[in-house]
């Protein structure tokens, strides 16, 4: 089924050095997208551990806001969480976040998600994922803040078929708009580290889900679906493979890249220049399983929790799709001790009974 793939700092540190100390230290940290499915999870963790967090959304109707507001409901309690409504297109409103709750590190989460809606609305991307990340990068300048991490995407490998993806590879293909603003977050970072020494660390996601999942995705889908006796849409017929990677495995891979602020790559030649470093204070990761899963093997596990067979359409590969995805992540591994735990099993597992937990017997409509 599964198939291994190939204190607060008034200066950033050198990358070498590890800030481990910084995990018990208190933290002021504005989260974009707070009330999204990693944000939230992001946010709670972050809470878990004493940093004070001020959660950033405009709570768009992408899919059900209802979704959101629950994952808010979770957090606000928290005497340390505070929250600003407002998109991240609202320059005033986002300089105002910044200037009243005075963040040290930032991580931007919030974006137009969804390779296939892509193609019918562009210009969400656009709005969003560039101009919007345009506003959080001149907030960062402006505040001097000591590091920003950003959520990029697997998608930006777009028609590279060389596995597994690694951060040493050429992205210079997308096959989506979606993919393409992810692309162009990189960039426009990097830019920022080089002119202005802003430390930027861009995650590259592959495939996240669990409990809180967005309904747009895969297994939000089938569950419901199935549940429901009604056919799922199965693309590529099921064959293509996706590194599926648990959300909980997701946030403390976050947690610890936030954690450890880039400095210059001494050992960046811009002779044999590398995709994934800089001689400015600059990183990207993948941030994965590194174990594939077919689509196909996916469906049976939730079939299997759920006790019920799920009535298959299968279909051609969608376009924006690629065939298959699977994340080396060696050097997240090697720089912050990154190593993701949770089987797709167990996490599948765990999906699917908060599903019935929060739309059954929650009487939630799904």
């Amino acid at each position: 089924m599964h198939r291994w793939c190939g204190v607060r700092l008034s200066h950033p540190l050198p990358f070498a050095l590890k800030v481990d100390v910084l995990e018990a230290t208190f933290m002021r940290v504005l989260v974009t997208g707070a009330a999204g499915f990693i944000g939230s999870r992001l946010s709670e963790r972050l809470l878990e551990r004493g940093d004070a967090v001020l959660g950033y959304d405009n709570i768009n109707a992408y899919y059900d806001p209802s979704l959101k507001e629950a994952r808010l409901a979770r957090l606000t309690p928290q005497s340390e969480f505070k929250f600003v409504r407002a998109a991240l297109e609202d320059s005033v409103a986002l300089a105002r976040a910044f200037d009243q709750f005075r963040p040290q590190r930032v991580v931007n989460l919030a974006a137009q998600a969804g390779v296939r809606y892509s193609l019918e609305n562009p210009q969400a991307y656009i709005d969003s994922n560039i101009t919007g990340f345009m506003n959080v990068l001149e907030a960062c300048r402006h505040h001097r803040i000591e590091h920003l991490v950003y959520a990029s995407s697997s998608s930006v490998y777009g028609a590279n078929r060389k596995l597994p993806f690694a951060v040493d590879d050429g992205v210079d293909h997308p096959v989506s708009m979606y993919a393409a603003t992810k692309k162009a977050n990189e960039l426009m970072a990097h830019t920022y580290s080089h002119l202005f020494g802003l430390p930027t660390t861009g995650l590259r996601f592959f495939t996240v889900y669990g409990p809180w999942g967005r309904p747009d995705m895969a297994l939000f889908l089938f569950t419901r679906k199935i549940l429901a006796g009604e056919p799922i849409e199965v693309f590529n017929h099921g064959r293509h493979t996706r590194d599926f990677t648990y959300i909980d495995d997701i946030v403390e891979g976050v947690i610890r890249t936030l954690d450890r602020i880039p400095g210059p790559d001494l050992e960046y030649d811009p002779l044999a220049p590398s995709p994934a470093t800089s001689s400015a204070p600059w990183r990207v990761y993948n941030i994965g399983n590194h174990q594939p899963v077919q689509l196909l093997d996916y469906i049976q596990l939730i079939e299997q929790r759920l006790g019920r067979k799920a009535d298959k359409r299968l279909l051609p590969l969608q376009p924006g799709d690629v065939p298959d995805t699977c994340a080396d992540v060696q050097a997240l591994m090697r720089d912050t001790g990154y190593s993701p735990t949770t089987p797709v099993e167990t996490g599948i597992a765990r999906f699917v009974d908060w599903y019935l937990e929060y739309f059954e017997h929650g009487r939630r409509a799904a």
